[in-house]
Formats: C-alpha cells, sequence, structure tokens
C-alpha cells in the first residue's frame, strides 16, 4: 500500500479529477494549500507599500492506493497537471503502513478499496 500526496495548481484541479477518473481512480482527499517552490512567489505594491508574496496557493491531493494502481494513478496525474512551466507541482510517494475502514472494521488492502 502506498500513499500519494501531489501538489498540484488550483486551476488543474478539474483536469486532474478527470484523468484519475479515467485511470479508475476515485477515492482521493483535497485540500487546500500553500507554498513555494520554483517559482518563488512575486511582489505586488498595494497602496504604495511593497509586499512580498511567497506562498502561492496550491491544492494538495492524499490518495491511498494498493500497489497495482500507483503508477496509474502518478500517470494520471502527471497528465491532468502538467502545463510545462515551473509551478506544476510535485508528487511524494510513501509506504502506507496499515489502513482500516472504520464502518467495517477491514484491514490492509481490502480497506483501500
Amino acid at each position: 500500500m502506498k500513499l500519494i500526496i501531489a501538489y498540484i495548481q488550483p486551476e488543474k484541479l478539474n483536469d486532474v479529477k478527470q484523468a484519475l477518473f479515467e485511470a479508475e481512480v476515485h477515492k482521493m482527499s483535497v485540500t487546500n494549500a500553500l507554498g513555494c517552490g520554483q517559482q518563488k512567489g512575486y511582489t505586488e505594491a498595494y497602496r504604495g507599500v511593497i509586499t512580498e508574496v511567497n506562498l502561492l496557493k496550491k491544492v494538495r491531493l492524499e490518495i491511498a492506493v494498493n500497489e497495482d494502481f500507483v503508477q496509474p494513478t502518478v500517470d494520471a496525474i502527471i497528465e491532468g497537471a502538467r502545463s510545462g512551466e515551473i509551478g506544476d507541482g510535485k508528487i511524494f510517494i510513501l509506504d502506507l503502513a496499515e489502513c482500516i475502514r472504520i464502518r467495517t472494521g477491514e484491514t490492509g488492502s481490502e480497506a483501500i478499496g
């Protein structure tokens, strides 16, 4: 079992969801996040005061999958999120020690579904 965490541009969320749906990955958690990487942010002036904005809006996806779905999930995220520009995002893949479905008590790969 793996936990896939992806940070993507907010405007790419619908494209990523569509690509995941086509890859038969339907379960995910989505949260708003702030962060910066190579983009480094930008500066803007508001009422004569220059402000540096270095935390940009991102979307964080968390998807728990069984081993067979790791590569299709990663490929779908890349397909939906890639624009070729700096700031497309990052994907992290972590080992998932355990998963428990609260409703039934199932554990492991059966709980992920």
